[in-house]
């Protein structure tokens, strides 16, 4: 299964291709009835390494990556330590007479889904980012809106509200702050139609993944960059609460459950039912009672992760090894380009339910030769490079 299939005539034109790629965590669409895009990696930190180091280099949040891992030390994960990845995602349900346009902005997994216009000649894709949303008292509105303006550089009028709390807690602010690095806006901001909300970067990317807004979603600086550049004025968005997700994909059945936010949530509602419901309109029939109990236990965990019918969060490839370079802008060109410099071009893998422009390094038959040629390829590239473990489906 895993003999070398990529010769130095593809991998010449993968270097021409990734000369251009776009940001990696745009996903292709094979069509318009995919609704399971990305998949599970299982990283073996660095001692270095934080939780948040690791995902903001595989563009999660916060919350997704400490709720995938209870138990692991969010500042000290430690040398070796296996972390889960969860970069599979179930796409918003928009329901059957919906069209996927725009921006989907679910609150729910603080995640924003962009379509982009599908041009003659071209395939259909999904972009999606990790947000930041509005904390309790402050909670983010629901619903239908269009972008109305977008800004480069945005200084920021503070609101009332926001100038009384902040003299209240001894902490003064100007009435406007000035573009630049202390702007809590970032360098990129993008207004709705719902007046005083705008999606923006932040100068604290701490906060992208958490409740921590007064309404406004934040977003990676690099991540704002990238989306502003691909969304037109007038885009549509909208902005829906969707804890729990199930879709049935070539044949499997996939759920995903997310923590409660209980100020979101209607006080009478059986928290189960969201899921039921998703179930059902998956799959077209109730669950029976030998089958209840998992989905029960993937909601009392709401950890986040896409995860198989009666499968672990991931079930990775046993005895195979990968290293993989994060899903930043620029790690797969410098990546390709470095295993070329060091002639270490058969090693090059590009793999299923991958983003655009990812690509695993290996397979490698022992986790300590997998660890050895990363340190010499991280030394020489100068990137982060993990060892992961990935599941049979994306080879």
């Amino acid at each position: 299964m895993f003999e070398r299939k990529i010769t130095w005539i593809i991998l010449s034109v993968f270097s021409g291709l990734l000369a251009t790629v776009v940001n990696a965590t745009t996903f292709n669409l094979p069509d318009d009835k995919t609704q399971v895009v990305g998949h599970n990696l299982i990283v073996y930190s660095h001692h270095e390494d934080t939780l948040l180091d690791i995902a903001r280099n595989f563009d999660l949040g916060y919350s997704e990556i400490v709720d995938a891992n209870p138990g692991v030390d969010v500042w000290l994960p430690g040398e070796q330590q296996p972390v889960l990845v969860p970069n599979r995602f179930i796409l918003p349900d928009l329901g059957p007479d919906e069209t996927r346009q725009g921006l989907v902005l679910n609150l729910a997994e603080m995640r924003l889904f962009f379509y982009p216009k599908v041009e003659k000649g071209q395939r259909a894709q999904v972009i999606t980012h990790p947000l930041g949303i509005g904390r309790e008292g402050w909670t983010t509105p629901l619903g239908k809106t269009r972008i109305i303006q977008k800004k480069k550089d945005p200084t920021w009028t503070v609101p009332a509200s926001i100038l009384a709390e902040h003299e209240a807690k001894g902490d003064p602010l100007p009435r406007v702050v000035p573009a630049g690095p202390d702007n809590p806006l970032g360098a990129y901001a993008m207004r709705l139609a719902m007046p005083g909300y705008l999606i923006h970067g932040t100068n604290r990317p701490y906060g992208v993944g958490l409740r921590v807004s007064h309404g406004c979603l934040r977003m990676f600086p690099e991540d704002i960059e990238h989306l502003f550049g691909q969304v037109a004025l007038n885009s549509p968005v909208e902005i829906i609460y969707e804890p729990n997700k199930a879709t049935v994909e070539n044949g499997v059945l996939y759920i995903e459950s997310h923590e409660i936010q209980q100020d979101m949530e209607p006080e009478d509602r059986d928290k189960t039912t969201p899921m039921v419901t998703a179930i059902f309109n998956a799959m077209g029939r109730h669950l029976t009672e030998q089958e209840w109990p998992y989905v029960k236990h993937v909601l009392q965990d709401h950890k986040g992760v896409v995860q198989k019918f009666n499968q672990p969060s991931i079930k990775p490839v046993e005895g195979v090894w990968f290293l993989h370079a994060g899903l930043t802008d620029n790690a797969q060109k410098v990546l390709l380009d470095t295993l070329l410099d060091m002639h270490l071009e058969e090693y090059f893998w590009p793999f299923r339910q991958a983003a655009v422009g990812e690509h695993l390094i290996g397979p490698f038959e022992s986790k300590d030769i997998a660890d050895k040629i990363g340190a010499e390829i991280s030394q020489e590239s100068g990137l982060s490079i993990w060892t992961v473990q990935v599941e049979d489906d994306a080879l």
